[in-house]
């Protein structure tokens, strides 16, 4: 089924997008392993299964609509402590939540309602879980100090 080469292309930063936050997720989940921080190991990793997830879906849309998936990650922004680390990740999810806003504009604009309802999807899962988390454990930093909250990431 042949689609809007404009959908095509909003997909395909999208799927960059993923795939950046897929790889960061996958290296800082490895640093946090290899530091002893079994808690953020654990749900660092999971959130990397879902950004392959999403990317997953992205490319099954993007051939379903006749295109060609490019899969080309945007660059890495790999922090060098748990603060920056949490940081970093947040930074992405807020702009793939701003891709995604405006992926669904994009989406209406071009009577694409289907590849709409994909992109409200995982704007639900990017705030409600994604952001939403690492934000909480920002505030946690800053409300328990660092030395407490590594503490509690611990095995």
């Amino acid at each position: 089924m042949k689609g809007s080469q404009k959908v095509i292309d909003c997909l395909n930063e999208l799927l960059a997008g993923e795939l950046m936050a897929r790889d960061q997720y996958f290296i800082h989940s490895e640093m946090y392993k290899d530091w002893g921080y079994e808690k953020l190991y654990t749900r660092i990793h999971h959130e990397m299964g879902d950004e392959t997830e999403h990317s997953r879906q992205f490319i099954a849309r993007i051939l379903l609509l006749e295109g060609t998936p490019k899969m080309v990650p945007e660059a890495l922004s790999i922090g060098h402590d748990v603060p920056s680390m949490l940081k970093a990740d947040l930074d992405i999810e807020l702009k793939v939540r701003d891709n995604l806003k405006k992926g669904i504009v994009l989406c209406e604009q071009e009577n694409d309602f289907v590849t709409r309802k994909l992109l409200v999807e995982q704007l639900l899962d990017t705030e409600e879980d994604h952001a939403y988390w690492l934000e909480q454990q920002l505030r946690l930093i800053d409300e328990m100090g660092l030395q407490n909250y590594l503490q509690s990431s611990a095995a």
